[in-house]
């Protein structure tokens, strides 16, 4: 077989064009019509891997392209001025990296798989021009920017308001609602972050992280083992926050 005709056909059995992505509805091109799709899927010209614990971007980089996350699971942290690093968020398959860099240009914190993970490469300049031509397309981009400033209130809350039962029980069901949206169960899911982590996110100590857990596992709120999640009764971690909005 010749050469080229050889790298043409692996990289059509590498290539998952959008239209068949199982991630589609949580991606991009929600309301987009086949040709449309076809469009965008032209764009995201590169796959890239990222290994556990690597950098998909580092705080200073240049901006250049969005990130949709494939496989895997991220953390974004900043540097503060006093030399600690502050997890700000976390994402997982089907959320969108490196929106933090549009305004500046110029990326202002840390993405760090967790796992090794998988991002499709989206060239921001041209998503933009793209979506100049496909309205549902720039639409669906103002969305995804809505959802990240609704989940900086979110963060926001949590450390301004919140005890810290309160603050373990949001992230959980947070984390719950999350997978219950990829399809896998909202009961039963592994944790890919560290406690250490979670505290670094909620603004909580490796301690007190773990006192939450253990006082949700004595009141049979969830079941633990190692990072591995079992929520045996929702209602309840749900319990506190309906009274602390009552």
């Amino acid at each position: 077989m010749d050469k080229s005709v050889r790298e043409t056909s692996l990289a059509g059995r590498l290539k998952t064009a959008c239209a068949q992505c199982s991630l589609r509805e949580l991606c991009l091109p929600v309301g987009l019509n086949q040709d449309e799709v076809a469009r965008l899927d032209r764009l995201v010209g590169a796959r890239r891997k990222v290994l556990r614990q690597q950098p998909l971007y580092r705080a200073g980089d240049p901006f250049e392209a969005l990130y949709a996350i494939r496989v895997g699971f991220f953390k974004t942290d900043v540097l503060n001025e006093d030399g600690r690093n502050q997890v700000t968020g976390f994402q997982m398959a089907g959320e969108i990296l490196g929106m933090d860099g549009i305004s500046s240009e110029m990326h202002s914190c840390n993405a760090i798989a967790l796992e090794d993970s998988e991002v499709c490469v989206i060239p921001f300049d041209q998503l933009e021009s793209l979506g100049r031509d496909i309205g549902a397309l720039q639409h669906n981009l103002h969305q995804v920017l809505s959802r990240e400033i609704v989940r900086d209130h979110g963060v926001m809350m949590l450390l301004g308001t919140m005890r810290a039962e309160e603050r373990l029980a949001a992230f959980l069901l947070n984390i719950s609602q999350r997978f219950t949206v990829r399809g896998f169960s909202h009961a039963e899911f592994h944790l890919r972050m560290t406690r250490e982590e979670i505290g670094c996110y909620l603004g909580l100590k490796l301690e007190t992280v773990s006192r939450a857990f253990s006082k949700f596992q004595d009141e049979k709120l969830i079941s633990v083992q190692q990072r591995r999640i079992r929520i045996l009764d929702s209602a309840g971690l749900k319990k506190a926050l309906e009274r602390r909005s009552g």
